[in-house]
């Protein structure tokens, strides 16, 4: 495993921006406004309640490096648990992992993700890119297709394998923006789509965190019998609001993840 965070999401980052090619205009066009570097409040991956690749085995590789388990959330119509890390180190982004909770699904859901899992080797999953490694197994369109209808994310997972799902640029840190709403527009003026599932803003002060994301963009993948162009990854764009002892805010509003997870939809 890694033995610095630093490297691990220079890695994580250099992998998302080869799927993710908006996250990387626009981590542009923030970089020529602002005067310090863009910083990352948080980043996401996603994967099965599965042995051996669990919630706990991708967590794993962040404890190793000191983070700490924070909050948990229940997503009970999307199947999903979620937690996220933090680090002593308050410069290093927060960690925001789910599961699907296989076990939930339909028996037919159960059997092809099961059969995803039983490809994975149990020795790389300690392995230092593992997280960044994508896809274990080989899957076919078809079978991508069968688990988009009962759920985008097993879909997504299947697909695309173990990579950041998303990256977060911290509104916080910008000197040039200063609210969510004002972050859209930039976005929008500048063409890219920004999810619109439960509102533009996602959270409020009251919440002490509002977010917004753009749509995934839309890539080429191969899969067992054919290529296809489907939904891969977004940018995130977090604001955060102090808590009555002055601290920034630094755990996750559900409400909120559960409409940021749509950012994903293949259907958008």
């Amino acid at each position: 495993m890694h033995t610095d965070y630093q490297t691990l999401f220079r890695e994580l980052w250099e992998n998302y921006r080869a799927v993710t090619p908006s996250a990387e205009r626009i981590h542009r066009l923030l970089a020529e406004r602002e005067a310090r570097p863009v910083v990352n409040d948080h980043i996401a991956l996603r994967t099965f309640n599965l042995d051996p690749v669990g919630l706990d085995t991708l967590a794993g590789h962040f404890l190793n490096l000191g983070y700490e388990a924070c909050g948990e959330y229940h997503f009970e119509a999307k199947k999903l648990y979620a937690r996220h890390f933090e680090h002593p180190d308050k410069h290093a982004p927060k960690v925001f992992i789910s599961e699907l909770l296989v076990d939930q699904c339909s028996p037919k859901l159960q059997q092809i993700v099961g059969e995803l899992v039983d490809q994975v080797d149990p020795d790389r999953t300690t392995a230092d890119n593992f997280l960044y490694s994508g896809r274990h197994w080989q899957v076919s369109h078809n079978t991508y297709q069968e688990l988009l209808e009962e759920s985008e994310y097993a879909a997504w997972m299947a697909a695309w394998g173990y990579r950041a799902n998303h990256f977060t640029v911290s509104i916080n840190d910008l000197d040039s923006i200063h609210s969510v709403a004002e972050m859209n527009q930039l976005l929008k003026d500048n063409g890219f789509t920004v999810n619109s599932s439960g509102g533009e803003v996602k959270g409020s002060p009251e919440d002490l965190l509002e977010q917004s994301s753009t749509m995934a963009d839309r890539v080429a993948v191969r899969f067992s019998d054919r290529e296809a162009t489907i939904p891969s990854c977004f940018y995130e764009f977090a604001l955060r609001y102090p808590k009555p002892d002055g601290e920034l805010y630094s755990g996750f509003v559900a409400a909120s993840a559960d409409k940021i997870f749509e950012s994903t939809h293949a259907g958008s």
